[in-house]
């Protein structure tokens, strides 16, 4: 089992930033994919942003650019760094890692809140 923790959610103003944080125990985590996913109100959960094991980055379109995904695997956590925040990016943050053993898995959520 891979038990995932975020954290660094919160309101802030239209083009502001916040970085979200997501610390990871139980598993190997530098074998691990991971990535943010995000779930607006009444909308399905959605791609975010990933970072595989070696470091390399995928983002979608809608954040390229704004955020900033990494990792610190002597720390076992994920990082999301949000700048120029708008109000469409509010939703629940969830943090997701795949093992290549144990499968895949999910946080609780983090939630943010972008007003304007």
């Amino acid at each position: 089992q891979v038990q995932l923790v975020e954290s660094g959610g919160g309101l802030v103003q239209a083009g502001g930033s916040l970085r979200l944080s997501c610390a990871a125990s139980g598993s190997d985590f530098s074998v691990n994919a991971m990535a943010w996913y995000r779930q607006a109100p009444g909308k399905q959960r959605e791609f975010a942003a990933a970072i595989s094991s070696g470091g390399s980055t995928n983002y979608a379109d809608s954040v390229k650019g704004r955020f900033t995904i990494s990792r610190d695997n002597a720390k076992h956590t994920v990082y999301l760094q949000m700048n120029s925040l708008k109000p469409e990016d509010t939703a629940v943050y969830y943090c997701n890692a795949e093992s290549p053993f144990l499968g895949g898995f999910w946080g609780q959520g983090t939630q943010v809140t972008v007003s304007s």
